[in-house]
């Protein structure tokens, strides 16, 4: 018996940023190589992001990501898994915005399918 493979490819949107890799020498979006944290939408790099220790993070520290009315905001915290202040949690769902938090090459990979399906996403990606 043979079964059908169904696959389903996605396409980039145009003027969509895509993350194309995460590794030792830092994160490649489009065709520029970032070394240190970065923060964007699929439409911009938000510059102006100021690299705090994912266990100090604070709800002011996204003001800018925020300021694009993401329905979701992925952090991805480097190779491995830290956790952010359970109040930052909270502050994100007293807004009504989900927060996300897993390792960076995760993160960039969950980024990219949600920016390719058109939805309201940011992330802050830590270098591994």
């Amino acid at each position: 018996m043979v079964r059908e493979a169904h696959l389903k490819f996605t396409r980039e949107l145009p003027g969509t940023l895509t993350i194309r890799s995460v590794g030792k020498d830092g994160i490649r979006i489009n065709d520029r190589l970032w070394s240190e944290t970065i923060a964007l939408t699929p439409q911009e790099i938000i510059a102006t992001w100021m690299p705090v220790p994912v266990a100090e993070l604070v709800e002011d520290d996204f003001a800018a990501l925020l300021a694009s009315s993401p329905e979701l905001v992925i952090v991805g915290t480097g190779a491995k898994g830290v956790f952010p202040p359970r109040e930052l949690m909270f502050a994100f769902a007293r807004r009504g915005v989900g927060l996300e938090v897993m390792d960076t090459a995760a993160a960039a990979r969950t980024f990219n399918v949600l920016a390719g399906e058109g939805r309201r996403v940011a992330a802050v990606l830590y270098p591994g």
